[in-house]
């Protein structure tokens, strides 16, 4: 199974992902990816976040970029009248 690594980009912050998740696919990669930056938007932080400007950068294990996964992305809108 191919490594895909998770580096979250919040402003100028990354936050770097040494180890890594083993996938079946990029598809199950950008899976993972909106599962994080779905309970990440849910952890409560010190300061306020930014996350229109965050996204979480997917890479294999040849450090190319196999996609960025913009956190508003990951908002769920209830689409049922009101």
């Amino acid at each position: 199974m191919p490594r895909y690594f998770f580096n979250v980009h919040i402003g100028s912050d990354v936050l770097g992902d040494p180890d890594g998740q083993d996938l079946r696919d990029p598809d199950q990669a950008w899976e993972v990816a909106k599962a994080m930056a779905q309970n990440l938007m849910q952890t409560k932080f010190e300061q306020p976040i930014n996350w229109a400007s965050s996204h979480i950068e997917v890479k294999d294990q040849a450090d190319e970029i196999i996609l960025e996964f913009p956190f508003l992305e990951a908002i769920q809108i209830d689409t049922q009248p009101h």
